[in-house]
């Protein structure tokens, strides 16, 4: 399975970045083989507003199913909830301690977003 996970870093051992839409990178990996891929998000880092619908975008055209995040917004959330994708907050630790919670069914599935527009860490 195709999982994507926001980071502070381009490697598994870099920490989960708490925010979605202006994450620095996010990874997309296959659970099973823990290969990867690092996805610069600098653009949307940078932008000054839509950050979270259009990073949205980006996750949902990579192939991921799901989305491991610190936090989500509601225009991110409906824009990757309609395509599909199931998101999970709270997600703390390196993207490898990510990676071994959601296969072992430690995290739960949100079925709304965790923060109001325009969350800043």
């Amino acid at each position: 399975m195709k999982i994507a996970i926001c980071s502070k870093g381009n490697t598994l051992d870099a920490e989960v970045d708490p925010r979605f839409g202006r994450c620095k990178y996010f990874l997309i990996v296959d659970t099973e083989s823990r290969q990867f891929e690092a996805v610069d998000n600098s653009d949307n880092l940078n932008r000054a507003g839509g950050a979270g619908i259009q990073s949205a975008e980006l996750i949902s055209s990579s192939g991921a199913e799901a989305l491991l995040t610190g936090h989500c917004g509601p225009n991110a959330f409906m824009t990757l909830n309609a395509a599909g994708l199931k998101v999970f907050t709270g997600i703390k630790g390196s993207a490898s301690d990510a990676i071994d919670q959601f296969k072992r069914g430690d995290l739960k599935a949100m079925n709304a977003p965790d923060v109001e527009r325009h969350w800043q860490s």
